[in-house]
């Protein structure tokens, strides 16, 4: 049996890197259509990013003082 140098059949590092990014672009590219809608404009301009922003920070900040426990 032939086993390939990388260790893991045939895809090396170049290829893992390659897909990762090829994923994330296709998210990125899923949401900016998303976001493009209508609707999702209207909800957004609704809620305010904002409010959303200075909604988290707290949450954040208690997780970040329990995780330094």
């Amino acid at each position: 049996m032939d086993r390939s140098p990388t260790g893991n059949n045939g895809f090396g590092p170049n290829n893992e890197t390659l897909f990762l990014l090829g994923g994330a672009a296709l998210v990125l590219l899923g949401v900016g259509l998303v976001l493009s809608t209508d609707t999702a404009k209207k909800y957004i301009g609704a809620f305010g990013v904002g409010d959303l922003v200075s909604a988290a920070v707290p949450d954040v900040d208690r997780y970040l003082k329990l995780r330094s426990m």
